[in-house]
């Protein structure tokens, strides 16, 4: 095994790094607002990292999931709203369209993607249900030669950036999880709006969208009845990608601390000279190299999704370990931390969205659990999972 970056890949990060230090660090607080980082999406479109997840028949560069979350890594280091609108390009949202969408669809809307003219958004989480798939109401209708599609989302980013929406939804009313499928719905069309906003503490906006009858072409019915499988195969992508935010936003936070620590003196000292802070920097960067270890072992699984015991695994870890490195963070800074000038708050809140979006942590732990005790086997113990 080898513990270390290729050329190619350590060539991908030192660039994006150097473009996210320069230009999107100073730009970060700006965008806290909701304002959609377009000038920074823009530069990543030049450097082709919008298109890093779309194969290169389609214009862009076919990286795998390890590759894409070592970018999403440096970009969440800097800018935490630059690297949620970079997963809606890279993550679940693609893979369900060049997966599953027809040539039409994805000669369409991939190439406008790749060069940061379309922004996608995926819609899930319905007002009365969330994790709850099989409760979901939102209905597409089938009919010769359209379908129609009726019911709410909530709490969706991007929504009114968004050129094409990924929409969750069930098929001619069938019950349960085998009756969710997927549909594309383009902005703009008729019954379709975006009816309310809400501005996080991690600086997006997130949006409830409604659809009233709705009509699209059948082609963009992807997924019909009995896809929930194949969504959830695919959603396990974004179970790799959200917890590389949250590793970015440790280490931004890291990073901070350590230059923060080196600067700031007291007591005719530098901060640095107390044990007690060396030891609370010693603990956050050990916590880091843990969580990037389980991630990148879930990224590296991906072939092409990555394996779901795993990917549970590594979101969990990295989640809770975003949260207490970068409390820790602030309390490096003290009073300073506190502030929005100072990263280290913005970081924090950035982390704080990881253990709630892509599978919240608890119906991660009822996955992992459920995939000990039905996997497990007494002779051969922990190689019977399969996840080394």
């Amino acid at each position: 095994m080898e513990f270390k970056l290729t050329d190619s890949q350590r060539e991908y990060v030192d660039a994006v790094r150097a473009l996210a230090q320069k230009d999107f660090k100073p730009r970060a607080l700006s965008y806290m607002d909701g304002t959609f980082p377009w000038e920074n999406m823009k530069q990543l479109a030049e450097i082709g990292v919008l298109g890093m997840t779309v194969s290169e028949e389609f214009g862009g560069l076919g990286l795998p999931i390890f590759e894409t979350a070592l970018i999403l890594e440096e970009i969440a280091k800097v800018c935490y709203p630059t690297a949620m609108a970079v997963l809606g390009e890279a993550g679940v949202q693609t893979r369900i369209i060049e997966t599953y969408a027809p040539r039409s669809i994805r000669e369409r809307i991939l190439p406008r993607v790749v060069s940061g003219d379309a922004i996608l958004a995926i819609c899930m989480t319905e007002p009365h249900a969330g994790t709850d798939v099989a409760n979901y109401r939102t209905n597409t209708r089938l009919g010769m030669t359209h379908a129609r599609v009726n019911g709410v989302k909530t709490l969706i980013s991007r929504a009114k950036e968004a050129a094409m929406f990924v929409v969750f939804t069930r098929v001619d009313d069938q019950p349960g999880r085998d009756g969710i499928g997927c549909v594309l719905i383009e902005q703009g069309t008729p019954g379709l709006e975006v009816t309310a906003s809400y501005h996080t503490m991690g600086g997006e906006f997130l949006h409830e969208v409604r659809f009233d009858n709705v009509e699209v072409p059948l082609e963009n019915v992807v997924l019909k009845e009995g896809g929930f499988r194949k969504l959830m195969n695919a959603f396990n992508t974004q179970r790799c990608l959200n917890p590389s935010i949250s590793l970015g936003l440790a280490e931004g936070a890291f990073e901070e601390a350590v230059n923060y620590t080196r600067q700031r003196g007291i007591f005719g000292k530098t901060l640095t000279d107390f044990q007690g802070l060396r030891w609370k920097l010693a603990d956050m960067y050990r916590e880091i190299e843990a969580a990037r270890s389980i991630l990148y072992r879930a990224c590296a699984s991906a072939n092409p999704f990555p394996d779901p015991l795993l990917a549970a695994v590594a979101k969990i870890t990295c989640n809770e370990m975003a949260l207490r490195v970068t409390t820790d963070a602030i309390q490096v800074h003290g009073g300073y931390g506190f502030t929005d000038e100072y990263p280290v708050s913005r970081f924090y809140r950035g982390a704080r969205y990881g253990t709630l979006g892509g599978g919240a942590t608890e119906t991660l732990k009822d996955l992992i659990a459920k995939r000990i005790l039905d996997g497990l086997d007494p002779t051969e113990g922990v190689l019977s999972l399969d996840t080394f």
